[in-house]
């Protein structure tokens, strides 16, 4: 498989987005991924500004440097971004939207794509981590949602870089994200 797996994450600052991107990288890497880039973007640097990043992963190496045009996958972190911006710009029909948002799939318009969509929010809290700490979460809904990488896996990357911080927080949130996540289909 040369095929590259283009994944477009739309967060704010501060909720953790490039750092969930850098969690996947490391196990994409780890099981059997040789080509990986990640680009992060900024507008205003500052917390709770919109904020993207880019992941891209293959099989075999990687030539193309160009920022992502048209994703295989799209990871929003905050709904709210949906009404500020075209998240969903691009992404290829038959894509996957992973979103993290407390309202039902019915509120959403998601025609010729995939819809993964958890309360992320609610599911972080009740693991343990503060309000607005979604990204181990997400991570668990792109693992249902994609089947890209295994869970174990990525748990096992979100302790590492989660050491002293709540690492089985931050697991435990990812896994009831996991367990959790609904598809809906456009």
């Amino acid at each position: 498989m040369s095929k590259t797996i283009e994944i477009r994450w739309h967060g704010r600052g501060g909720q953790g987005a490039i750092t969930a991107a850098k969690i996947v990288a490391n196990a994409a890497f780890q099981s059997g991924y040789e080509g990986i880039i990640m680009a992060p973007s900024f507008g205003t640097e500052r917390r709770g500004a919109p904020i993207s990043t880019s992941l891209k992963i293959s099989k075999t190496d990687i030539n193309d440097l160009t920022p992502i045009a048209t994703p295989d996958i799209v990871v929003v972190l905050d709904h709210l971004l949906m009404d500020e911006e075209d998240v969903t710009a691009g992404l290829k029909p038959g894509g996957l939207l992973v979103l993290n948002s407390p309202k039902k799939a019915e509120a959403y318009r998601i025609d010729n794509f995939r819809l993964a969509l958890v309360d992320v929010n609610r599911i972080a809290n009740e693991a343990g981590l503060k309000k607005g700490v979604v990204n181990t979460g997400i991570i668990g809904a792109l693992a249902k949602a994609s089947k890209l990488l295994d869970l174990e896996l990525l748990l096992e990357y979100i302790e590492k870089e989660f050491a002293g911080r709540k690492p089985k927080e931050n697991a435990l949130s990812a896994r009831l994200t996991y367990e959790q996540t609904i598809m809906a289909e456009g």
